[in-house]
């Protein structure tokens, strides 16, 4: 009768997460819209970049070749980098002929109680000011723009009032590591954050995605700067909550013609960059770590564990692997894979729950949140 009891709470936890959860698995089928046609409005974009000389070329290319009717800036801040970024920003601005539209300025040294990312983010913010924009878009050195992403952000912006947009870029799934965890590492992400009661006054859940956020400097002034986050690990999820806390209305979405240009070619590479957050996700708390680890075990591993029993308990297995499943799949499709990717929910779950214990560790040894040879997580 126990285990019985036992085999009904996988279906139960998909069964909510298919009905309840703001209908998160949706999301990769409801993608940012064609852009329309606003005003002519200003943007300034602040890329901070440590040693990315290899992609920061083809980020500039993508933003110098927007098809926007406004203004375009561009303010690239070079954290210390020692591998060319600097030159590899100017080779690219002259190769679009947007030298005029494209500043590179040499980061001040990492004071104590900043990230790294976030205090050369701020040195950016303070540069574009005197370009007086009405809009600061806030991207990463690796994320080539499709040719109407600002456009797109804009007036999804200035139709719904938004004081901050964010679009979920592509993810790379080149290599076998990437087409098993990445689209899991984006479900996952929406399943904490759905998009729904993200965009929702009604709910507290507040996210946005790092590699591309669009925000008014008016609310950014409001909220008191980058400095208000400056801390922050998760940066752009802190940014989220704190701009929906000043009464700032904000979106998520995903989005298919701006993607990443990281690529993870190991499992190694794709567990450190789960390792890196997963514990200030978790406020750092061992307890929350224990109820993370039995909640991975119950919603995910039970449901193949129970195939192995007998009836009635295989039949609830097989319920909720068929459940799990059916939430997966929008994702698996939106990156192209095939539909047979969404039965590997467990297998990820394991992995996950791996890199999960590891980012604790990590943070125990005075080593988290490791990124550019920076421990920003200590």
């Amino acid at each position: 009768m126990a285990l019985t009891v036992l085999a009904t709470l996988p279906v139960l936890i998909w069964l909510y997460l298919l009905l309840a959860r703001g209908g998160f698995w949706r999301a990769a089928s409801q993608c940012s819209a064609a852009a329309e046609r606003v005003e002519r409005r200003s943007v300034a974009v602040i890329i901070p970049a440590r040693n990315e000389a290899g992609v920061i070329g083809s980020a500039i290319s993508s933003l110098a070749g927007q098809r926007f009717d406004g203004e375009l800036q561009i303010v690239v801040v070079d954290d210390g980098s020692s591998d060319g970024t600097a030159e590899a920003v100017n080779a690219a601005a002259h190769s679009c002929d947007a030298v005029a539209r494209v500043r590179v300025l040499r980061g001040a040294p990492l004071p104590p109680g900043w990230t790294g990312k976030l205090w050369a983010q701020a040195q950016g913010v303070t540069a574009a000011a005197a370009l007086r924009p009405d809009y600061l878009l806030l991207t990463d050195a690796d994320i080539e723009h499709g040719p109407r992403s600002v456009a797109s952000l804009v007036a999804a912006a200035e139709a719904h009032r938004l004081d901050l947009n964010s679009y979920m870029v592509r993810l790379s799934v080149v290599s076998a590591a990437e087409r098993l965890l990445i689209p899991a590492f984006v479900f996952f992400f929406f399943m904490l954050y759905p998009p729904t009661w993200v965009a929702s006054r009604r709910h507290r859940s507040a996210a946005a995605a790092g590699g591309c956020i669009l925000i008014r400097p008016a609310m950014l002034t409001r909220i008191g700067g980058v400095a208000a986050i400056r801390s922050c690990i998760i940066d752009d999820c802190a940014l989220a909550r704190a701009v929906k806390a000043c009464g700032g209305r904000i979106s998520l979405t995903l989005t298919r013609e701006t993607r990443s240009l990281r690529v993870y070619h190991s499992w190694r590479e794709i567990g450190a960059m789960i390792s890196r957050t997963a514990f200030a996700q978790l406020r750092h708390s061992y307890l929350l770590l224990l109820v993370t680890l039995a909640g991975l075990l119950l919603t995910y591993l039970l449901a193949p564990a129970l195939l192995l029993a007998g009836a009635p308990q295989a039949g609830f297995g097989l319920a909720a692997l068929a459940l799990m499943s059916l939430c997966y799949l929008p994702m698996v499709r939106f990156y192209g894979l095939s539909p047979l990717w969404s039965l590997c929910l467990p297998l990820v779950a394991m992995f996950y729950m791996g890199a999960v214990v590891h980012s604790a560790v990590q943070f125990a040894r005075g080593r988290g949140g490791l990124w550019k040879d920076r421990a920003q997580d200590a």
